[in-house]
């Protein structure tokens, strides 16, 4: 943390928590910004965060807010331990948690999500918000960084290590589903909230999930990154039929196509050489996501390499 503490946005990222919970904890229990300097806002400081982390885990463990409060005031590296609590971890300064690991529900000790020694404080936030099964807390720190960052920094910095290290997790552990599920319904939430391009503005790209592919969030993400950059688009959704595709197509004559595989069971490229054979073939078709082959596919097919260059692609392939 800077020496000069940190604002009440900041700190919220930090903890993982709204910035009005902060606002609660300070003007009810007294657990404010101590640092002060004339014409300036108050800003928390190391010894602030640690009472904070205190006030979040004792709540988290169902000891009563102004409980928790005098707790945290009294002494922050020793909290109580409710006896009816699962044994939690040592609460600490915010700084004594490893910088490449997040700390999860209380009740939980000992989970993290991995995120890497640089991960952006925003996203740290997520993932304890995250582990929490904090759908409030989850969807302001994703507003935030989409309103103040853009869709796509929002995407790649701050959404996608916290979804890459709850998928890491349950590899290694087969649990945490139900964090994944909640994360992806908040994201799904304020990407379809992001305003669309003007309606008398005809929709020339078509977006859809391979047959049988179940995962979207990554065509939803460029949904939203496409109409923060004025493109407008139609999204079909997940598991699209192959003839249903072609009817659509055929239909609407895009000039972009996107079919996104996430699994190799659903990246069948005759899906691709169907698409390419209709009366007026798309002037893009893109086969995005990791569940394509490397090798074999038509000719004429694009690729992305990521959200930007996606965004990029298409609206250049539209401009005309």
């Amino acid at each position: 943390m800077a020496n000069d503490g940190l604002s009440a946005g900041a700190a919220a990222r930090r903890l993982g928590v709204a910035v009005t919970t902060l606002r609660t904890w300070h003007q009810r229990y007294g657990l404010g910004p101590s640092r002060h300097e004339p014409g300036h806002h108050r800003r928390y400081t190391v010894e602030d965060m640690a009472r904070l982390q205190v006030m979040q885990r004792l709540t988290a463990q169902g000891v009563a807010p102004a409980e928790a409060a005098a707790w945290a005031k009294r002494s922050p590296a020793e909290p109580p331990e409710p006896a009816s609590a699962v044994p939690a971890a040592p609460v600490g300064a915010v700084p004594a948690a490893p910088v490449d690991a997040v700390p999860a529900a209380p009740a939980g000790g000992g989970q993290t999500i991995a995120l890497g020694s640089r991960a952006d404080p925003a996203a740290r936030g997520l993932a304890r918000a995250a582990m929490r099964l904090d759908g409030p807390s989850m969807r302001h720190i994703i507003e935030d960084a989409v309103t103040g960052r853009g869709v796509i920094p929002a995407w790649q910095q701050v959404v996608m290590p916290v979804l890459i290290g709850i998928g890491q997790r349950y590899e290694a552990t087969e649990r945490f589903v139900e964090v994944e599920h909640l994360l992806s319904r908040t994201v799904t939430e304020v990407l379809a909230a992001v305003p669309r391009p003007p309606r008398d503005r005809e929709p020339r790209v078509l977006l859809a999930a391979a047959d049988e592919e179940q995962h979207t969030l990554p065509l939803e993400a460029l949904t939203a990154a496409l109409a923060e950059a004025g493109v407008p688009t139609r999204l079909l959704g997940a598991r699209v039929p192959s003839r249903a595709l072609l009817d659509a197509v055929e239909r609407t004559g895009p000039d972009v196509v996107v079919l996104w595989s996430q699994l190799p069971a659903t990246g069948r490229v005759d899906q691709l050489e169907r698409l390419m054979a209709v009366p007026r073939p798309p002037l893009m078709l893109a086969a995005a996501g990791p569940g394509w082959p490397t090798e074999g596919l038509p000719p004429a097919t694009t690729t992305f390499g990521d959200l930007a260059s996606a965004v990029r692609a298409i609206a250049a392939a539209t401009s005309g």
